[in-house]
């Protein structure tokens, strides 16, 4: 009995389509007349986009609002917290150690 592979899911489908525009879209516009052709796709979907994102637009802002002030007390309170100094400090003594092991040193011979 042959093994089913499972359907894939709405994010999974997503996922695959982003990396694949993602992965291969230098290539389009490597081809000759590709700068062309994206400019072309450009000017015929950006105005349908800009409409519909304006169906998305008021309930994002209205999340972000009632989410922000939660989220900056949030950060306010961990930067408080955090001893920066400290680690800026320690951070930086040890890229200087590091420096200075893999800088070759000059043994001057001494003369008897």
């Amino acid at each position: 009995m042959p093994l089913r592979i499972p359907a894939a899911s709405r994010v999974e489908v997503f996922s695959f389509g982003a990396a694949g525009v993602t992965a291969f879209a230098p290539f389009y516009l490597m081809t000759p007349g590709g700068n062309e052709r994206m400019h072309r796709q450009t000017d015929k979907w950006a105005p349908r986009w800009e409409r519909n994102i304006t169906f998305f637009k008021s309930p994002v802002e209205r999340g972000i609002q009632r989410v922000a002030p939660p989220v900056a007390r949030t950060v306010q309170r961990v930067e408080h917290r955090l001893p920066m100094d400290k680690i800026a400090q320690k951070t930086d003594r040890g890229i200087k150690k590091g420096i200075d092991r893999m800088t070759p040193r000059h043994h001057t011979k001494v003369a008897a």
